[in-house]
């Protein structure tokens, strides 16, 4: 009951409660990103959510498009602006994704979405993550984040989608808490972000 009436209720209410208690922050960011990246505060990509289906997610953008004299993008690390790497550690970037959640795309607990080509890289019992709908935080987050192996992090997604339960989310949520404050796991050593998966690691 909880898992298919009661926590997507729960999503809505609080996601929309979260909206409207965090909107002057969420402006305030807006207006700062959009002056330091000269007119994008937001980034958009394809995620896979529940039952693989893709959708949109948003987030605050922390990184510019600076590119090589090849006309590639720089290394995340050196795209990542100040004002970044400060919203970043503080978790803020993930604020805009209560509208994925207000859109039922996502909801506040549960596997974090990642990127369609990993798809075909999962294992059958790793594609499990997606039985419930991704989450902006989960237990693989409050576990170690990006400094854990991708195979320890779906471990945790596929022990979560297995045991689902209000006072799992509860803990989740108070960790993740725990986590942001102390600003531990936002990054791999020398790098903005953690590294791509290739189907070993």
């Amino acid at each position: 009951m909880y898992k298919t009436f009661f926590k997507p209720l729960l999503d809505f209410l609080l996601a929309f409660f979260g909206c409207v208690v965090l909107s002057p922050i969420f402006l305030l960011i807006t207006i700062t990103l959009f002056v330091s990246n000269k007119g994008n505060p937001f980034f958009f990509q394809t995620r896979p959510g529940k039952n693989a289906r893709l959708f949109k997610i948003i987030k605050f953008k922390t990184m510019n498009d600076q590119r090589d004299v090849n006309g590639n993008l720089l290394p995340d690390s050196e795209r990542l602006t100040g004002i970044g790497k400060f919203i970043r550690k503080t978790s803020l970037d993930e604020i805009p994704q209560l509208l994925n959640v207000l859109r039922l795309d996502m909801s506040l607990i549960g596997p974090r979405p990642l990127l369609p080509a990993y798809l075909k890289l999962y294992t059958e019992d790793q594609n499990q993550r997606h039985l419930v709908r991704p989450g902006i935080t989960g237990l693989a987050q409050v576990k170690g984040r990006n400094l854990i192996s991708w195979n320890k992090k779906f471990e945790y997604d596929v022990w979560y989608v297995k045991n689902v339960s209000f006072m799992l989310d509860v803990k989740i949520f108070w960790w993740t808490v725990l986590k942001v404050v102390k600003s531990e796991g936002v990054n791999m050593a020398n790098m903005a972000t953690t590294e791509p998966y290739n189907g070993k690691n």
